[in-house]
């Protein structure tokens, strides 16, 4: 007989989640594959290109379950991440965790389509739908924390919508449990934090912690998408954020969820705490 697949793959193993995946995964023993374009010589990282199908395979191999993080600017994942899903899972991958987002139903456009695609194809799955990240306010190179060092501001076109913010630590121990727990969840996790806050208490809660003045700028949606589109992000990708940021104007994203404390039975991290904690990096910027 031959035996089950025991190893893991993380595809965007190099990223905000995928990281702190891989990392759990390794402290643990476990033999773990960190995914990326371009893997660095002597750690854990394999080659892996969604557009490359020549990178699969290797990476796949002796794979039981694999983390799924999207290709990032992609409005249409589907067409790449379907077929892997299915070779995948004729090369004896039995568990699938999907990365997908808060904003985004099965069956929607998108890494919607591959979230009702994995509820079709795969043996064990959970989707986790994890509000937005508290790390884009600290990520160089994004959009939010590079306004902020540079004039202090955090413009979007959310008005006075609110977001229940997650820290991607809270997130990718949800996904740990989802590749581990012994029991498949087969199920959607939304994923927050536990209080949801408008971008204008997000800019004083870091003006108080940091000491630099920090404030929000509302603009509309065809001025958002602008200002995306002027950043480098593909034009199609910045229409799909900025119809998210409209979507919380209109209070899509005013909710709580208690899927971090149901799931790893502790409580999810509150944005001022994570303000506190990450105060010095804008205090220097």
């Amino acid at each position: 007989m031959t035996a089950r697949p025991t190893g893991f793959l993380v595809t965007g193993g190099t990223g905000t989640t995928g990281s702190r995946v891989t990392a759990t995964l390794a402290d643990r023993g476990l033999p773990v594959r960190a995914g990326s374009r371009t893997p660095a010589p002597g750690t854990r990282q394999v080659r892996f290109d969604w557009a490359d199908p020549a990178t699969h395979g290797p990476a796949l191999s002796d794979v039981g379950a694999v983390y799924l993080v999207p290709p990032i600017g992609d409005a249409d994942p589907a067409r790449l991440m379907l077929p892997l899903l299915e070779r995948a899972r004729d090369a004896g991958v039995r568990r699938f965790v999907l990365l997908s987002s808060s904003a985004i139903t099965e069956g929607d456009p998108g890494v919607g389509e591959v979230h009702r695609g994995l509820r079709q194809l795969a043996p064990e799955w959970a989707v986790l739908r994890p509000s937005w990240f508290m790390q884009n306010f600290v990520t160089p190179g994004h959009l939010h924390a590079e306004s902020i060092r540079t004039t202090g501001e955090i413009v979007t076109a959310t008005g006075q919508g609110r977001v229940a913010f997650v820290d991607a630590a809270d997130i990718a121990d949800v996904a740990v449990h989802a590749l581990l727990d012994a029991r498949p969840h087969n199920a959607a996790h939304v994923i927050t934090g536990p209080e949801a806050l408008s971008y204008r208490e997000v800019a004083e809660a870091i003006s108080t912690t940091s000491g630099r003045g920090v404030r929000h700028r509302p603009v509309s949606t065809a001025e958002f998408r602008a200002r995306l589109t002027a950043s480098g992000v593909p034009e199609d990708y910045a229409r799909m954020l900025a119809a998210m940021d409209e979507g919380i104007s209109r209070g899509t994203e005013d909710r709580v969820s208690p899927a971090v404390r149901g799931v790893t039975g502790r409580g999810a991290r509150s944005f001022r705490d994570f303000a506190c904690g990450h105060a010095g990096r804008w205090r220097a910027a």
